[in-house]
């Protein structure tokens, strides 16, 4: 066992190394008007999965959730008439977040792949490395500052990781979107430390931290966030107890709207640059009665 995990760890090593990790931000000039940015929150179970498409007509993915989660993901994408994902989030080496990726990219043709500069020993850590590296594809570090896109009304950025964390959850991409007058924020599974050094945090739309855990979501980050709608990814029923109650209350006594995928589905915010609009896959009272 000793020895298998040194080779494991070796092999880690020689992956990391030999996967280009691209400094160099992403920019794009030219902006095209679409008709709006729609942002698909999947039901994924207990993990994440976001699909994005943005005013430009262009696409992008944040995470793919479990493994046995690819199907759900792709069958989705698909259904949209989905060919290429233009940008690709993985968010942090945890399986719930970056378990489907491996087949995503190897099932669609992908663009610009961002990942924060963080490793995991895990073999499904390992299958993502290994196949952006077949797919001949870089991986561009995901971290503070770094802009995605950057057009006349349109920006997506990062606003962390800031550092390298031992919590792999406070290494976690976090990703801003604008469109006009609207914004959306993505928070992974940053906790409580890293929300407390984040700026530019007002968002109209939050998709909340750790599954609504109570280890994320501070008093004085939701009041700085002041959503109008708060998305939580989470499974029915899930060992983990998430969400917490008192982190739905914190939304929701700023005035925010909660909507949770085990209750509501995938979840649909649209904008057009200054209103959103929300679509359920179903309501919570029918998830209560299923």
């Amino acid at each position: 066992m000793k020895h298998l995990k040194v080779f494991i760890t070796i092999l880690l090593v020689f992956l990391l190394t030999s996967c280009t990790f691209s400094e160099t931000p992403i920019v794009k000039d030219s902006f095209v008007p679409s008709t709006e940015l729609k942002v698909h929150f999947l039901d994924v179970g207990q993990g994440d999965s976001i699909f994005i498409e943005l005013p430009n007509s262009q696409t992008m993915l944040i995470d793919a959730g479990e493994k046995r989660y690819a199907d759900v993901v792709s069958d989705y994408l698909t259904e949209l008439a989905i060919t290429k994902i233009d940008y690709v989030v993985g968010t942090h080496p945890h399986t719930d977040h970056i378990g489907g990726l491996a087949d995503i990219i190897a099932s669609f043709k992908t663009g610009d792949i961002y990942l924060p500069k963080v490793g995991s020993n895990t073999k499904t850590y390992e299958n993502l490395l290994t196949t952006i590296k077949e797919q001949n594809q870089v991986i561009h570090v995901a971290e503070k500052g770094k802009k995605i896109l950057d057009e006349k009304g349109l920006q997506v950025y990062f606003l962390g990781p800031d550092q390298k964390y031992k919590n792999l959850n406070n290494n976690s991409a976090i990703v801003k979107i604008v469109y006009g007058d609207t914004s959306f924020l993505f928070m992974g599974d940053a906790e409580t430390m890293v929300e407390a050094k984040l700026e530019d945090v007002k968002a109209d739309v939050i998709k909340v931290g750790h599954h609504g855990s109570d280890s994320s979501s501070s008093d004085d980050f939701v009041t700085q966030v002041k959503p109008q709608y708060a998305v939580i990814s989470v499974g029915a029923n899930n060992q983990y107890n998430h969400p917490s109650s008192e982190t739905i209350k914190k939304y929701e006594d700023i005035g925010a709207t909660v909507y949770r995928t085990d209750q509501n589905g995938n979840i649909i915010i649209s904008s057009d640059g200054k209103n959103l609009e929300v679509t359920l896959a179903k309501e919570a009272n029918d998830a209560s009665n299923s």
